[in-house]
């Protein structure tokens, strides 16, 4: 990956340029202590579009690292354009944030359970704004701080899951990936720490994906900390 591509999905056209301007620009700033990258990777917005159903079709096209696609829009909503990303095949490896004025629990929650991998809110500063996407790009789980208590305070108080989570369709190297990705590694440092290829990292995330029957990397993260997993690795 030479630069990490962008898809904006947003009704309002100056909001698009406004975006595009703000993460395609030289950073004002230097890169936050959540970039974890020494040369950040340039950005570049590939596609625009003005509804959540003209977006699928554009990721389906373009086949982006990320797309940043807001919620309330005319003519197709991101949260059904995101689930229907997440149905099929060329929706799997896209990492998809949602970009927003709207921080609802229905709102915040219908996306994760949709498949979206984060959720950040439209006053989000440019160098964080740019931090999230290249982490997006790496495959972990971005939250926007006041985004992150509403899940966390929802997952607190949500009744307990069945037991039966379909861990045991995993094969042990299934769940240490699994249980690695609970910790929020992305596939570099998976790949680091069990001696394999990025590429075959990715491989047993899309395999994961279809045995858990999940949407997102986000929703697999949950299942670990629900299951227990995460909790097990930090006790070892």
């Amino acid at each position: 990956m030479i630069s990490v591509r962008v898809v904006l999905v947003d009704d309002q056209s100056l909001v698009r340029a406004g975006i595009t301007a703000l993460l395609t620009g030289d950073d004002p700033e230097p890169p936050s202590e959540t970039a974890g990258l020494s040369g950040p990777l340039p950005i570049e917005v590939v596609g625009g579009a003005s509804d959540g159903v003209a977006g699928a079709a554009l990721v389906r096209r373009l086949r982006p690292d990320v797309v940043l696609m807001d919620i309330r829009m005319p003519g197709g909503d991101g949260i059904a354009a995101v689930r229907e990303l997440r149905a099929e095949p060329a929706g799997r490896d896209v990492a998809i944030l949602m970009l927003t004025t709207f921080d609802t629990d229905d709102e915040v929650l219908g996306a994760m359970r949709a498949g979206a991998d984060g959720y950040l809110l439209k006053d989000t500063s440019p160098g964080p704004l740019r931090d999230a996407v290249r982490a997006a790009a790496r495959g972990e789980p971005v939250l926007s701080p006041g985004v992150t208590r509403q899940v966390m305070a929802h997952a607190a108080t949500a009744p307990q899951p069945a037991a039966d989570l379909g861990l045991d369709r995993l094969t042990a190297r299934e769940l240490e990936v699994l249980t690695a990705l609970a910790d929020g590694d992305d596939n570099a440092s998976i790949a680091r720490a069990l001696s394999l290829s990025p590429e075959t990292v990715r491989t047993y995330v899309h395999r994961i994906l279809t045995k858990l029957e999940a949407a997102s990397r986000a929703q697999l993260v949950a299942i670990a900390h629900r299951s227990g997993l995460a909790a097990a690795r930090r006790r070892g």
